[in-house]
């Protein structure tokens, strides 16, 4: 009897075992990742199981371009690492374009993509490609898994990545057969939540702060522009202040629209260039000088030009410059203000004179686009549907462009009215993020409206998941300005080659999308005339408000074009 429980008291319990799909599944979890994005497949369905038991939301799409779009956009609206998981092959090379805008965007969020067992490397297995190779130019860190064990603590080293200066995606792919395998819990690191990184939030070099804020105090005619990072570092209200207690004029553009509302008294918008010519210090906030900023040559050659940015590679890129700060863009303009608040000097007292003149020249600009705001005219004036977009557009509403010359013109009329309000793929140019876009702000903002504007090309391009909308009951708002063209390109091959030979390549048909969106189970409108913009809207809004997404499908004219595609200042 005794030697019976000597021995049951030296029999050690089986080891509690886990599958590499779970230890994704725990590792997301401790990432804060509360959704995945994904198309199915068989290289990848044991992270499905684990994500079941960890409470993480699965949206399945219908292309794998919208996972990543979806992705992307989630980390965009909530500051939180978005997630799409993808199948070999086809699946994860699908899903490159969305890596691709993330990374021009700096949106941070992990693709993972399935891949051929480890055991058949080489042999030529099914979707067996170089997925890694492939998505190291598009990526701040690509991967592949190499065992079990390692699965948690490769998705934490991602993540690090993906926070690494200024954000961007990672991408990891795992084996089939280590993703399947199951292995000794103890034996698998998985780094705790909130354990493993330090904090990225630097305030930039202390000496450079103060030179910076020397040069504001004596400034007479200041402006500030106020890009994408301001959102991604959640520096809205250090900008606010920036801008209110320097009393200096601020431009947004990306996602940095919207941190000074409309009607602000530090808000422009309409006089950028002029003050560009006319500033004696400009400082851009998180904008790389890139085709957006003529490679840097639409600022003055004898303005002082700061620039701040989460990147060192960034500052000083295409043009010199007077000085450069890198950190959070936040901390910095915080620490800015704090050293110039309270200081007097002839520069401040004669500011108030320079943000007149650049008043003046806002009424002028709006003045100048008045008639085509108010046009009547049909085929209906894409301006108008612009001006209309932004009377409608609600204190809580969520924008989103997706499109090329139409969504070009909104920039003219629409301004959301807070941060974090405004989505647009970025510097990458990419059609077709508009469905995924709203499909993850709704997901991230149940309670918000979320209103997608989109070419009639762009949509078109990932529209069919209009159906995913309904299916996991996103309801977003709709409209489609539709001239049947790629408009951006059509304009440059008619001045280029005239008009026998303009319409080549960039004509679509003359499609309904009401019809569309009713047959997937949302509600439809066509609009042929100015004076039913309006109401039309209206009654989207119910739709939406019911439960169903909705598209307004407006007939605008095609012979009407942004100054931009006029002058083809995307390729300058």
């Amino acid at each position: 009897m005794a030697e019976a429980a000597k021995k049951i008291e030296t029999t050690e319990l089986p080891a509690e075992k886990i599958s590499g799909g779970h230890l994704v599944a725990k590792a997301l979890k401790n990432e804060g990742v509360e959704v995945i994005f994904t198309l199915c497949g068989g290289h990848i369905i044991d992270i499905y199981d684990g994500c079941i038991d960890e409470g993480i939301k699965i949206i399945d799409v219908r292309h794998e371009q919208v996972a990543a779009h979806a992705a992307d956009g989630y980390a965009r609206m909530t500051g939180k690492p978005g997630c799409a998981v993808v199948t070999a092959g086809p699946g994860t090379t699908d899903a490159m374009t969305g890596v691709a805008n993330a990374f021009r965007a700096e949106s941070p969020f992990l693709l993972i993509g399935g891949q051929g067992s480890l055991s058949q490397h080489k042999m030529g297995s099914l979707q067996d490609l170089p997925h890694v190779d492939m998505m190291q130019p598009v990526t701040k860190f690509a991967a592949t898994v190499p065992s079990t064990e390692r699965i948690a603590d490769l998705v934490s080293m991602a993540f690090r990545e993906c926070y690494n200066g200024a954000p961007g995606p990672s991408f990891l792919e795992i084996p089939r057969d280590i993703l399947d395998a199951e292995v000794d819990l103890k034996k698998a690191r998985i780094p705790a939540a909130g354990q493993y990184r330090a904090s990225t939030r630097s305030a930039g070099d202390p000496d450079d702060v103060q030179k910076l804020a020397d040069i504001l105090v004596k400034s007479e005619r200041p402006c500030v522009l106020l890009g994408s990072q301001v959102w991604t570092c959640r520096a809205s209200d250090a900008a606010q202040e920036f801008a209110r207690k320097l009393n200096i004029p601020a431009y947004m553009n990306g996602a940095g629209r919207g941190t000074l509302p409309p009607g602000d008294p530090h808000h422009f918008s309409r006089t950028r260039r002029y003050a560009f010519d006319k500033a004696d210090v400009i400082v851009i906030v998180g904008t790389p000088f890139d085709f957006r900023m003529g490679y840097g040559k639409r600022l003055s050659t004898s303005a002082t030009v700061v620039q701040i940015d989460l990147d060192y590679r960034t500052v000083g890129k295409n043009r010199d410059i007077s000085l450069g700060i890198v950190g959070d863009v936040g901390r910095i303009l915080q620490a800015v203000t704090d050293a110039a608040t309270g200081r007097t000097d002839n520069g401040a007292k004669k500011r108030e004179a320079w943000l007149e003149e650049l008043r003046a020249g806002e009424k002028a600009g709006g003045e100048k686009l008045a008639a085509m705001f108010h046009s009547d005219s049909k085929p209906i004036n894409p301006y108008r549907v612009a001006w209309e977009i932004n009377e409608f557009l609600t204190d809580d509403t969520i924008y989103i462009g997706d499109g090329g010359d139409v969504v070009t013109i909104t920039a003219q009329a629409v301004q959301p009215r807070q941060p974090g309000h405004w989505m647009d793929p970025g510097p990458l140019g990419t059609l077709g993020v508009g469905v995924p876009f709203a499909m993850a702000a709704k997901y991230a903002h149940p309670d918000k409206e979320v209103l997608a504007y989109f070419g009639d090309g762009a949509f078109a391009m990932t529209g069919f998941d209009f159906e995913t909308c309904v299916r996991f009951n996103l309801p977003f708002l709709g409209v489609i300005g539709n001239n049947s063209s790629m408009n951006q390109i059509r304009y440059g091959q008619i001045a280029k080659y005239g008009a026998n030979r303009g319409d080549i390549g960039n004509k679509l048909g003359d499609v309904p999308y009401s019809k569309f969106a009713q047959m997937l189970g949302g509600h439809g409108e066509e609009v042929y005339e100015a004076s039913q913009i309006r109401p039309a809207l209206e009654r989207a809004r119910e739709a939406v408000k019911s439960g169903k997404p909705a598209l307004v499908n407006i007939w605008v004219d095609p012979d009407v074009y942004a100054p931009g595609t006029m002058n083809q200042t995307m390729y300058k």
